[in-house]
């Protein structure tokens, strides 16, 4: 890869998180080295958590998860949403996001998909679920996408799959459960960041993906 290149990393799936909790754990998160924090909107109030997690954390990328409508998008965006994520490829939602200047991260399970997100204004695919793509059929992904499309597996994701999905092309992964459940305290947050986060900066050795232009 050339040195221009800079993967989105690691996004922290934070579902089920309340605003109480929200800058508590954002904090653990942050504090672990992980710079992506992705609030469902599946979640309770969670353009109030995202609100609240970017004024605490200035230094993150905050989103929103889960988005399904082009309403959402614009909610999102008044909350201080930085970056979009959806399960699925939908172009309005991706082609609003777009315009007003957020990360669009489209779920896609099929190469189609994955052209429909790009063409729609996407610069990276959510691949999804990743449990039922696999690595293997990622990389067969890679022999036609643009190599500057980023592929984020989610779905199923720990850090113990993180070295064969970076073999096969990913360039970040979005942790779930692994990671976050409502209700766990932010000290086991913070263990299971530092791991996670340890086990990607092992993985991201093996990076594949070509440059953006």
């Amino acid at each position: 890869m050339s040195t221009g290149f800079i993967p989105t990393g690691l996004i922290a799936i934070l579902r089920g998180l309340t605003p109480d909790d929200a800058v508590a754990i954002g904090q653990a998160v942050a504090d672990a080295g992980i710079g992506i924090l992705e609030v469902p909107l599946n979640s309770p109030d969670p353009c109030r958590s995202i609100s609240l997690l970017r004024k605490a954390l200035p230094g993150c990328l905050v989103g929103a998860g889960t988005v399904l409508t082009t309403a959402q998008v614009r909610e999102a965006h008044a909350a201080g949403a930085q970056l979009v994520v959806s399960p699925n490829t939908d172009v309005n939602v991706i082609a609003e996001t777009v315009r007003r200047g957020l990360r669009s991260y489209p779920g896609a399970a099929t190469p189609s998909e994955a052209f429909a997100a790009l063409s729609a204004g996407a610069r990276a695919v959510k691949v999804f679920p990743a449990v039922q793509v696999g690595p293997a059929a990622m990389k067969a992904w890679t022999d036609v996408l643009p190599a500057w499309a980023e592929l984020i597996p989610v779905g199923g994701i720990d850090a113990g799959s993180f070295p064969a999905w970076t073999a096969a092309g990913a360039t970040g992964f979005g942790v779930g459960s692994a990671l976050y459940l409502a209700g766990r305290s932010p000290a086991d947050v913070a263990n299971r960041a530092r791991a996670i986060e340890s086990a990607w900066e092992q993985a991201r050795t093996s990076l594949t993906r070509g440059d953006r232009p």
